[in-house]
């Protein structure tokens, strides 16, 4: 990769791209919107693949959250971006990658007061668990659960999860792989 392939895509409100950033300098307390992507992922028998954000990560570090996040580099959609991305975290490739939620957008302080702020299309996928190997500087630990109590701690205790997670399962439904 070169520094060139490592920034982030500024849109407006309409998602129309304005430029580029450079990603390790970008999050902060005034991060402008950008693209990005969600990928949530299960295995053969059903159960969802959430991920424990590394500690050292800039921006909710420790979290629970989806299998995969990752930012869209310039003339890059999400589905590409997804693919290329979604290895260099856990490892193995997405199978059956689908758009689920194309216009998710939010926007979310942590703790340290370091702004989230992404259009965010969400995709749903399958991944064999048997090709997994994560990345220690994205993934601290990784667990198996199935939808229906992955919903059920969103609506519950959405405390435990990313932001981002618990808008993006709301906005999945009941079943996203229907």
């Amino acid at each position: 990769m070169t520094v060139d392939d490592d920034v982030v895509v500024l849109v407006d409100d309409q998602g129309h791209q304005l430029g580029t950033a450079p990603r390790t300098t970008f999050h902060d307390e005034n991060t402008p919107l950008h693209l990005a992507f969600s990928v949530y992922l299960r295995d053969h028998s059903g159960r969802v693949l959430m991920t424990r954000r590394a500690v050292d990560k800039v921006t909710w570090a420790g979290v629970w959250t989806n299998a995969a996040c990752g930012h869209q580099r310039p003339d890059e959609g999400p589905l590409n971006a997804a693919m290329r991305r979604v290895p260099d975290e856990i490892g193995a490739s997405p199978q059956n990658l689908r758009m689920a939620v194309p216009d998710f957008r939010y926007r979310a302080v942590d703790a340290s007061g370091v702004v989230e702020n992404e259009l965010c299309p969400v995709m749903v996928a399958e991944v064999d668990p048997d090709e997994l190997v994560f990345d220690p500087s994205e993934v601290a630990e990784h667990a198996w659960v199935h939808w229906a109590d992955l919903r059920h701690t969103a609506a519950t205790m959405p405390h435990l999860l990313s932001p981002w997670s618990v808008e993006q399962i709301n906005a999945l439904g009941d079943d996203p792989w229907a």
